[in-house]
């Protein structure tokens, strides 16, 4: 029971990661004005990054007991998103109410691919119990 605990909660952080990277973003930009839809994802962004990290330490925690190193993998990917939720993602916004387009595409660059690295890790995860 733990197991299939585990490997579900590691799935809906991949599910949650996958779609809201590549669904929620580009259908709120092709239906939305862009303001309404930088409102809209700046807004969403905190809520995504508690998302995951919840949901990758509670896998973290369901892991330990069955495989450490999936375990710290997870813990990794929860931890390594505080500072992207608290750091990060502050300071993309800083750039963009500041207009400054450069510092603004470097930050978001780092941001996306930070979530990408999650994703990867999380699919490798999954990908080795197939």
């Amino acid at each position: 029971m733990l197991a299939a605990l585990a490997l579900l909660t590691t799935a809906l952080l991949f599910g949650g990661m996958t779609l809201y990277a590549f669904g929620f973003a580009a259908v709120l930009f092709k239906t939305l004005p862009m303001p309404s839809a930088r409102a809209v994802l700046r807004g969403a962004f905190p809520w995504f990054y508690l998302f995951v990290i919840g949901t990758a330490a509670l896998a973290a925690a369901l892991w330990w007991p069955l495989h450490p190193g999936r375990a710290a993998v997870l813990a990794a990917v929860a931890l390594s998103t505080v500072p992207v939720r608290q750091l990060l993602m502050p300071a993309i916004n800083r750039a963009t109410d500041a207009g400054d387009r450069r510092r603004f595409a470097w930050l978001h660059g780092l941001s996306v691919g930070v979530t990408l690295a999650h994703i990867a890790a999380c699919g490798w995860l999954l990908a080795g119990l197939a």
